[in-house]
């Protein structure tokens, strides 16, 4: 799943009252970091540092959550990516020695991921790349658009990748790859692309639609529904119809309406 949606209310925080946690166990770089974030955010209300996972998550439990965690990824005792998984709120700048866990930093909200020494200029960068994050996330236009993304993106995960069919009293799988297209007469049919007519457990197209991409499957007219990769173009004639092309042995005729033409042009290419 998608957990960018989560963090929306942390980076819509007004910029000039940030509370950021840092989380160091090395008070000598705990200080250098302190004084970097004081020197670049001079606004911003600093809490910690804090040693360890236990008092990252006694802080936690005591405070609300912070707009954003400087955290170094090695703490006196475990992993600080392990209190991320579970603060799924809180956009994080890491820190580190080491670069063997910088994939699954980015798995959890990482804004950067920095190796130690920490350099001022990087950080900066970091504090502005998380700034960016912030007004797009305040600008309804961009979140509207990025809802739209994560809805589809969850609705592609959810899409059948194969489908069982029925022949006498046997029950096949055909793979997605090797559709056409689903038919409707008296009950619904798959296609496969070597010309066979498979019986399925689909009562209408409008089931079927549900459960495909709509980038790679159309629905052609109330009778049909055809798969992209199928299609090797499409005829016009006198009354502006379009007859469709599919690459199968004795394909089924498919037409499209003169009103809905326009629109499966604009799909098809």
């Amino acid at each position: 799943m998608v957990t960018i949606p989560s963090v929306w209310p942390f980076l819509c925080c007004k910029t000039d009252r940030m509370n950021i946690l840092i989380l160091e166990d090395e008070p000598l770089v705990a200080a250098h970091m302190t004084a970097l974030v004081r020197q670049l955010q001079p606004t911003w209300q600093i809490a910690g540092p804090v040693a360890s996972m236990r008092e990252a998550e006694q802080w936690l439990r005591a405070h609300p959550a912070p707009d954003l965690v400087l955290a170094d990824i090695q703490l006196s005792d475990g992993i600080s990516l392990d209190l991320f998984h579970h603060l799924h709120a809180c956009p994080v700048i890491f820190t580190t020695a080491y670069d063997q866990y910088a994939i699954r930093a980015f798995k959890i909200n990482s804004i950067d991921y920095l190796l130690k020494p920490v350099d001022p200029e990087e950080l900066a960068a970091a504090f502005r790349k998380y700034a960016l994050l912030r007004e797009k996330y305040a600008n309804p236009a961009y979140v509207q658009e990025l809802m739209q993304f994560v809805q589809h993106q969850q609705r592609k995960q959810a899409y059948k990748e194969s489908f069982t069919v029925h022949y006498g009293k046997n029950v096949y799988v055909v793979p997605l790859a090797e559709v056409v297209c689903f038919s409707k007469r008296e009950l619904i049919y798959l296609h496969q692309h070597n010309g066979r007519q498979w019986i399925t457990d689909f009562r209408s197209l409008d089931e079927v639609e549900e459960l495909i991409d709509p980038e790679r499957f159309y629905r052609a007219n109330r009778q049909c529904i055809v798969h992209k990769p199928y299609l090797t173009g499409y005829k016009t004639d006198d009354t502006s119809r379009l007859t469709l092309q599919l690459k199968m042995d004795k394909p089924p005729e498919v037409i499209v309406s003169k009103d809905k033409a326009a629109a499966f042009k604009a799909w098809f290419d």
